[in-house]
């Protein structure tokens, strides 16, 4: 298994829709090896699409509050996961003086796709399902030492 860093901090524009997902995707997979947080440039509502795209696996996230990065009680992260150009410039500003790597992980805005709301919540679980994806290649794969 991948080295895994002992605090993560999953950021987005907003903390509504992807960073609250990620983290609550993050927290399934490695239970209490990692201290998982989320936060946002700017902090929204969440999103009840979010919600129900992550209740459809069995994850809970409709207790979340959104955040900004400010809210932070501690800033202290080995990882920050930027999954907007927004919070990508963010973190980097936040980091500059600090031994935090910062990982850029553009991912899809689902608020952005138009239609039914059928085609709407296809774009919310692409998203879930993309973020589990890179998770697992980023966290679970094989290292280079295991094989």
């Amino acid at each position: 298994m991948v080295e895994l860093p002992s605090a993560i901090l999953f950021a987005c524009t907003m903390n509504a829709v992807r960073s609250p997902m990620a983290a609550a995707l993050m927290r399934h997979l490695v239970g209490k090896r990692a201290y998982v947080a989320s936060a946002g440039v700017r902090a929204g509502d969440l999103d009840p699409m979010a919600v129900e795209a992550m209740e459809e696996i069995g994850l809970e996230i409709a207790g979340h509050k959104p955040r900004r990065f400010e809210d932070l009680e501690d800033g202290s992260f080995d990882l920050v996961i930027t999954l907007s150009p927004e919070a990508q410039h963010k973190a980097m500003e936040l980091t500059r003086t600090h031994a935090t790597k910062v990982e850029y992980w553009p991912i899809l805005d689902p608020t952005i796709i138009e239609g039914s709301r059928s085609q709407r919540l296809d774009a919310y679980r692409m998203v879930r399902d993309q973020l589990m994806e890179r998770l697992r290649r980023r966290f679970l794969a094989p290292s280079a030492s295991d094989t």
